[in-house]
């Protein structure tokens, strides 16, 4: 059977979301340049660039997948391939329950990670042991054929993929309990950027194998859905810049000057002197976690 790998990054945020920077049009035309066959907008609460980006991503060359970060209960929540914003603010299975019916799917990302709304490990649906149900019917004087799961309009809400890389995580902690926690549990891995500034696009991306398809130009959005079902990912990241290093910040600076041009936009001044910040922020912020992992290192032979 004929099969091909796309590069997918699930996890991007435009100038649509609160919190992003980078107009769409210029995140898919960096995504095509640095070799990704995909990139999802997953705006925090609002849909409205990414499905935007999802249409026109084909004049890019690109898989259009539309999505959304949405904020549960109990943390964010990635849905992916829904054309809806989810309810805000429902408990984290009846959200993940409400992507699933529609179609999506409902990835957790940067899990365990509160401080930036990672979901807690309770909260996350698992998949339920065998016999468990059976035998909480029976504890509770029911029969099995009415313990849980006899209902065919409750279905059980478990995910249908863990972010086991995140490329804005400093450390590797989280990263690490994700991945056990994904294989503990036998739920598909992804890694995603979570950009939020063009360069960083693309620094984590999944790759996915589609069966039955003979070339990338035939992959669909759906069919990538089915792949992250199905489990056949393998994650590509590092903290540190990957195979599209190169690429991820010289041609990032150069394609969003030529976008500022071409489009005569007044903030592009804003935009260069902005990105200069927060290189000096990130260098600043690596400096004071290399300081910190030192004396945490020296500490031990005290």
């Amino acid at each position: 059977m004929s099969r091909v790998t796309v590069s997918v990054d699930p996890h991007v945020h435009s100038e649509g979301s609160y919190d992003g920077h980078e107009p769409v049009e210029l995140i898919l035309e960096h995504a095509a340049e640095i070799g990704l066959d995909a990139v999802v907008i997953t705006d925090h609460d609002v849909i409205r660039e990414s499905k935007r980006a999802a249409e026109i991503a084909p004049e890019y060359g690109l898989i259009g997948i539309p999505g959304v970060e949405v904020s549960t209960a109990h943390g964010h929540l990635l849905a992916i391939g829904v054309e809806r914003m989810p309810p805000r603010g429902r408990p984290y299975a009846e959200t993940v329950r409400w992507v699933r019916e529609r179609g999506g799917v409902a990835i957790v990302p940067h899990p365990f990670q509160r401080s930036r709304h990672g979901v807690r490990q309770r909260n996350i649906p698992v998949p339920e042991p065998p016999g468990d149900a059976a035998e909480d019917a029976e504890a509770n004087g029911a029969p099995e054929s009415e313990g849980a799961g006899a209902d065919p309009a409750a279905p059980v809400a478990e995910v249908d993929a863990i972010e086991v890389f995140n490329a804005w995580l400093f450390t590797g902690y989280r990263n690490r309990r994700a991945r056990r926690f994904a294989a503990e549990h036998g739920y598909p891995g992804v890694a995603a950027s979570d950009a939020h500034h063009l360069q960083y696009v693309g620094r984590a991306f999944t790759e996915l194998t589609v069966e039955g398809v003979e070339s990338v130009h035939e992959v669909t959005a759906d069919d990538v859905l089915a792949a992250i079902r199905r489990g056949t990912t393998t994650v590509e990241g590092r903290r540190a810049p990957i195979r599209m290093a190169a690429k991820h910040y010289v041609g990032a600076a150069g394609r969003r000057s030529a976008y500022y041009a071409r489009t005569g936009a007044t903030r592009g001044a804003r935009a260069t002197k902005r990105t200069a910040v927060d290189g000096a922020v990130a260098a600043k912020v690596a400096a004071l976690q290399s300081v910190h992992r030192t004396r945490r290192f020296l500490s031990w032979f005290a």
